[in-house]
C-alpha cells in the first residue's frame, strides 16, 4: 500500500463526506474519531473510510502519532475535516512523486476561505504545512498548532489544500475557546510566565502584525475579523495562564 490519508474528526457530520470524497484517490482513508456524538462515524463509514475511535485527550500531536501507527501506507497525507484536497493537488500526488526515495516529505500551501472569499493576507498568507510524508520519517510535536518533525529532504507541491472553517462567528469563537485551553497548557508546561503588561502587549502585537504588517486589511472585513479573533485567542491564552498561576500560589 502506497498512500494513506488520515482525517482527524469530532462531530464533523457536515464536513466529513466531502472531505473523504476529495481524497478518494488514496489507497486507504482512515478517520480518527474523537468520540463524536453526531453522525460523523456513520457517514464516514458510508463514504468508504475506515474509522478508528481514539480520544484526543487535548493533544493533537499525540492523536496524529497514534494515526501513524494504525495506517498502512508508505506515505501518509494528513487532512483536516474542514479542508478539501483540490483535483489539481490530487493529480499532483501521483505515483511518480511517491516513488522518489530522495524526498521524505512535501509541504503543501493552504488557502483559507472565510464567507466564501479566499484570504490572501494576514495570519494565513503563504501558509505552507508539512502534510505529506513517509510514515516512518518523523513524529508530530506540540499539543496545539502541532508540527510534523520529519527527518530528510522536504520539497513543496505546486497545488494547495483549501481550508473552509468557521461558517459562523459563533463557531469561530467556539474553536478559539477550545484551542485556548490547549495553548494555555502548552505555555504552562514550557515554563512561561505572564503579567498584566504582557496580557495587553501580546494581543496588541498580534493584531498589528496580522492586520498591518501582514496586510490583513487588504482582505477587507474578513481580514479584520481574522486579525481580531487571533488577537482574542492570544489574550485568552495569556490571561488564562495568569489566572492559573495566581490560583496556584
Amino acid at each position: 500500500m502506497n498512500l494513506s490519508v488520515v482525517i482527524l474528526a469530532k462531530n464533523e457530520e457536515l464536513n466529513i463526506v466531502d472531505c473523504i470524497e476529495a481524497v478518494s484517490f488514496a489507497d486507504e482513508v482512515v478517520v480518527i474519531d474523537d468520540n463524536s456524538t453526531d453522525r460523523t462515524v456513520e457517514l464516514a463509514e458510508m463514504a468508504g473510510a475506515r474509522v478508528v475511535k481514539h480520544s484526543l485527550n487535548n493533544n493533537f500531536a499525540s492523536q496524529r502519532n497514534f494515526a501513524l501507527n494504525v495506517v498502512h501506507g508508505k506515505w501518509v497525507l494528513f487532512v483536516d475535516a474542514d479542508e478539501r484536497v483540490s483535483k489539481s493537488l490530487a493529480n499532483e500526488i501521483n505515483p511518480k512523486i511517491l516513488e522518489d526515495n530522495d524526498v521524505a516529505g512535501y509541504l503543501i500551501q493552504r488557502e483559507d476561505v472565510m464567507a466564501g472569499v479566499v484570504l490572501r493576507y494576514g495570519e494565513v498568507s503563504n501558509l505552507r504545512l508539512l502534510r505529506l510524508a513517509k510514515r516512518t520519517a518523523g513524529k508530530w510535536k506540540g499539543k496545539v498548532h502541532e508540527k510534523w518533525r520529519v527527518v530528510g529532504v522536504k520539497e513543496q507541491l505546486k497545488n494547495s489544500i483549501r481550508h473552509i472553517p468557521h461558517p459562523t462567528i459563533y463557531s469561530f469563537v467556539e474553536e478559539v475557546d477550545r484551542y485556548t485551553t490547549l495553548r494555555t497548557q502548552e505555555l504552562s508546561e514550557e515554563g512561561n510566565r505572564t503579567n498584566g503588561f504582557l496580557i495587553i502587549l501580546y494581543p496588541a502585537a498580534k493584531f498589528i502584525a496580522n492586520y498591518f504588517i501582514k496586510r490583513g486589511y487588504k482582505d477587507g472585513v474578513n481580514g479584520f475579523v481574522l486579525a481580531m479573533m487571533m488577537s482574542f485567542h492570544s489574550f485568552l491564552s495569556w490571561s488564562e495562564l495568569w489566572l492559573q498561576k495566581k490560583s496556584n500560589k
